[in-house]
């Protein structure tokens, strides 16, 4: 997460957190982004939130490993899970080539787009040659703080731009759809599945 008033919304805010995204249904981008890993595949939850997606991950016979950067949130996805979540900030991961799978589901856009190209970096670093990454944005252009929260959003065109830094990079699966929680229909999301090719 971008800053500790980011970190510090969420610790603030886990309840209610936890209880708007715990039982949305997501299964179809989840199922999409699945259907690239290997049955078995090895997924990291990078800023797993409530657990939800982790929980999903594990019923259908991935492994995961799920990390938040905050606290609270770590402590009840642990237990909605049923598997400990890592306390880790997005800029510590140093895994390398362990990962079939990345899913950072509505998690990294809370960094700096400057941030986020170092992020990119390790998480590329960490997937498996010939793997995936999943990532969402807030559809638009706005990079700032909306409240206590700072937000990176994505249209295709300024995602397709940004990616050009990462030459090993794909985008083959990009979609624009509507939030799935109640009330928040009107707001659109940027999800787009990337391959790591397999030489670098």
């Amino acid at each position: 997460m971008n800053s500790n008033q980011t970190i510090d919304y969420y610790e603030k805010n886990a309840d209610s957190f936890v209880t708007g995204t715990l039982s949305v249904d997501f299964t179809e981008i989840q199922d999409r982004f699945l259907s690239f890993l290997p049955a078995d595949g090895f997924i990291l939850d990078f800023g797993c939130g409530s657990g939800r997606d982790t929980k999903y991950f594990l019923e259908n016979g991935f492994n995961v490993d799920a990390v938040d950067g905050s606290e609270a949130l770590c402590r009840m996805a642990s237990e909605n899970a049923g598997i400990t979540v890592k306390h880790m900030l997005f800029q510590e991961l140093d895994a390398i080539e362990k990962y079939d799978g990345i899913w950072a589901c509505a998690s990294i856009l809370h960094l700096p787009k400057e941030s986020l190209k170092d992020v990119f970096k390790k998480m590329i670093c960490a997937t498996k040659n010939g793997g995936y990454i999943y990532v969402s944005f807030k559809y638009g252009e706005f990079e700032g703080y909306r409240g206590d929260r700072y937000f990176t959003d994505f249209t295709e065109s300024k995602f397709k731009d940004f990616i050009r830094n990462f030459p090993v990079l794909t985008i083959i699966d990009q979609r624009i759809t509507c939030d799935v929680r109640p009330n928040r229909e009107n707001e659109k999301w940027l999800n787009l599945i990337i391959k790591k090719s397999n030489t670098i």
